[in-house]
C-alpha cells in the first residue's frame, strides 16, 4: 500500500477540564473512502475540525504527504488540499451560487473578478451533481437539499486531495445522493482520500472501503470491510447491545384531531391535499425532494399561506396568519433546520426553552428561579445531555434537536409536526427521539413526521401520506406500507 496522504498520531483535545478526544490515531490513504462513525458527541466533528484547521489539538501530531502538518486556519488546510464540507450549511444567501462557490478565491482577469469565467466554472460543478440551476441565481430561497449540493460544488471546485464529508446526504433525496456517490467514486479513482461521516448505515456499506468508530472521544474499533453487519457496527458505536430502534406504536383513537381538506399552496408547491390525523396517531409524510412535504407542513403550522382548502383542529376551522396563531391553538412545529429555524445557538439551553413558553410562565415578569426551574424540568424530561445554563452551540446535533423538541412539547400541544426530526443525528440519539415521538402519541397527541429516511418513516408511522410533485399520491396503512409501495407512489 502507498504511504498515507494524511496521518494522525495520538490526537487529544481538551476544552477546559473536558477531554473530547483521547489519543486518536488515523491514517487515510490516497484513493480510499474511510467512514468515521460514532454517536453525536463522540468527537467526529472535533477531529474533522482539527484536520481542517478550524481547531488545534491539545496533544499529538499530524503529517500531510509525509511532512509535518499543523494548519492554524481553514485557509492553510485548503491551500494544502484539505477541504471540509460541514454538516451545517455555511452559504451567504444574498450572494449568487457562483459567488458562493468561489468566495475568497475569485477568478481574476486584468485585476478584476472574471465573472463570466466564475459563472461558467460554477455551472460546470453544478452539472457534475445534476443540479440544473443557473449559477447566477441567489442562494436565498433555495431548498435545503439544493444548498447542500452547492456546498459540495464548492469543495469540488477546490480540487481537493483530501475531502471530509460531514453528513453530506442529510438533506438529499435518492437521485441527489446517487449523483454525489458518483462524484465520490470518481474522486476516489483519481486518488483523492475521503473521510465520510454519516449516520445512514446503508450509505456506509455502499460507498466506503473501511470503517473507523469513535466512542466518547476514543477510537474503539476499525472494520476493514464495509460489509460488516450493521448491528455489529452500531453496537460498537453505542457500546451496548442494540435490541431495537423503533418502539411499539400505540393504537390511535377514532377521534380526528387535525383535519386538512383540499389544501393548496399559492406557489403550487402542493395541491389539493386532504387527510386527517387522529388522537394518538403518527402520520408519516414521504416523498422525493421537491415533492412539497416541507411546504405542506409549514402551511399547517401557519408559517406559509394557503390559496385554497381548510385546516380544522378538533372541528374548529382555523385562520392561520402566522405561526403565532398556530401555536396559540395548539399546533407546534420542529423545523428541518434546527440551527437556523429552531434555535438561537448563541444563547443558553434554558433561554431557548423559555423563549417558546414566556406566556406560560407569567407574562411580563418572570423570576430567575422560575425560569431556571422550568428549564431544568424540560432538560431532564426530554433527556438533553447538558445543563440549562450551557450554550446551545456547545451541544451535539442530537442534543440540540432535543432542545428544540423540548421547548415546544413543554407547551402541551395538541398537534406536533416534526420535519426531518433525526437529520444528522446518530443511531443512539435517534432511538431517544423515536421514544419521545411515540410517547406523545401515547398521550393522545396527533403527530406528523416528515422524513427523507424511508426506514424511519416506515418504522415510526401508523399511516403514511405520500406526495409526488406536490400532489397527494396516496395514503398507506402501516400493514401495506413498505419501501416498494411508498416509492411506487412517490415516483408517479
Amino acid at each position: 500500500m502507498t504511504d498515507p496522504v494524511l496521518s494522525l498520531k495520538g490526537i487529544s483535545k481538551w476544552y477546559g477540564p473536558l477531554q473530547v478526544l483521547k489519543n486518536v490515531s488515523l491514517d487515510v490513504y490516497p484513493g480510499e473512502v474511510v467512514a468515521l462513525l460514532g454517536e453525536n458527541g463522540a468527537g467526529k466533528s472535533t477531529l474533522s475540525g482539527i484536520i481542517a484547521g478550524s481547531r488545534t489539538p491539545s496533544e499529538g501530531s499530524m503529517t500531510w504527504l509525509g511532512q509535518p502538518y499543523a494548519p492554524a486556519t481553514p485557509r492553510e488546510a485548503i491551500d494544502k488540499g484539505v477541504v471540509l464540507i460541514h454538516q451545517e450549511l455555511q452559504l451567504l444567501p444574498q450572494l449568487s451560487i457562483a459567488e458562493n462557490v468561489f468566495i475568497g478565491r475569485w477568478p481574476m482577469k486584468n485585476g478584476v473578478v472574471d465573472r463570466a469565467q466564475m459563472v461558467r466554472r460554477a455551472q460546470e460543478q453544478l452539472a457534475r451533481l445534476n443540479l440544473h440551476i443557473p449559477a447566477t441565481r441567489k442562494v436565498a430561497g433555495l431548498s435545503t437539499a439544493n444548498q447542500q449540493l452547492i456546498e459540495i460544488a464548492k469543495a469540488l471546485a477546490l480540487n481537493a486531495k483530501l475531502l471530509i464529508l460531514d453528513e453530506p446526504t442529510a438533506a438529499l433525496g435518492g437521485a441527489e445522493t446517487e449523483a454525489l456517490f458518483e462524484q465520490v467514486r470518481k474522486l476516489r479513482s483519481e486518488g483523492v482520500g475521503i473521510i465520510y461521516i454519516s449516520h445512514r448505515m446503508e450509505e456506509i456499506k455502499k460507498i466506503t472501503d473501511r470503517i473507523v468508530v469513535l466512542r466518547d472521544g476514543e477510537r474503539v474499533q476499525e472494520f476493514a470491510d464495509s460489509a460488516t453487519p450493521v448491528r455489529t457496527i452500531v453496537e460498537s458505536m453505542v457500546g451496548r447491545s442494540l435490541d431495537r430502534l423503533f418502539p411499539t406504536l400505540p393504537v390511535p383513537t377514532d377521534r380526528p384531531i387535525l383535519q386538512v381538506s383540499g389544501l393548496s399552496s399559492p406557489a403550487n408547491s402542493f395541491r389539493d391535499v386532504t387527510f386527517d390525523v387522529k388522537g394518538g396517531e403518527i402520520l408519516g409524510i414521504a416523498g422525493l425532494v421537491g415533492a412539497g412535504r416541507t411546504e405542506l407542513v409549514r402551511a399547517i403550522s401557519g408559517a406559509d399561506p394557503i390559496s385554497a382548502g381548510s385546516i380544522r383542529l378538533e372541528g374548529e376551522e382555523l385562520r392561520l396568519r402566522d405561526p403565532t396563531d398556530a401555536i396559540a391553538k395548539g399546533i407546534v412545529m420542529v423545523p428541518e433546520d434546527r440551527k437556523d429555524q429552531g434555535l438561537v445557538v448563541g444563547h443558553r439551553i434554558g433561554e431557548n426553552i423559555i423563549y417558546a413558553n414566556l406566556d406560560k410562565l407569567g407574562g411580563r415578569w418572570i423570576t430567575p428561579r422560575v425560569k431556571r426551574s422550568f428549564a431544568e424540568i424540560a432538560v431532564a424530561k426530554f433527556g438533553v445531555k447538558g445543563r440549562a445554563e450551557q450554550y446551545a452551540s456547545d451541544l451535539s446535533g442530537g442534543n440540540q434537536q432535543k432542545v428544540v423538541i423540548a421547548k415546544w412539547l413543554m407547551r402541551d400541544p395538541k398537534v406536533v409536526v416534526l420535519d426531518e426530526p433525526t437529520r444528522g443525528i446518530d443511531v443512539g440519539a435517534r432511538a431517544g427521539i423515536y421514544d419521545i415521538i411515540v410517547n406523545l402519541a401515547k398521550r393522545g397527541v396527533a403527530v406528523i413526521v416528515v422524513s427523507s429516511d424511508l426506514e424511519e418513516v416506515l418504522g415510526v408511522s401508523n399511516r403514511i401520506l405520500v406526495l409526488a410533485q406536490g400532489k397527494q399520491a396516496g395514503i398507506l396503512n402501516r400493514d401495506e406500507a413498505n419501501d416498494v409501495s411508498v416509492m411506487e407512489l412517490a415516483t408517479i
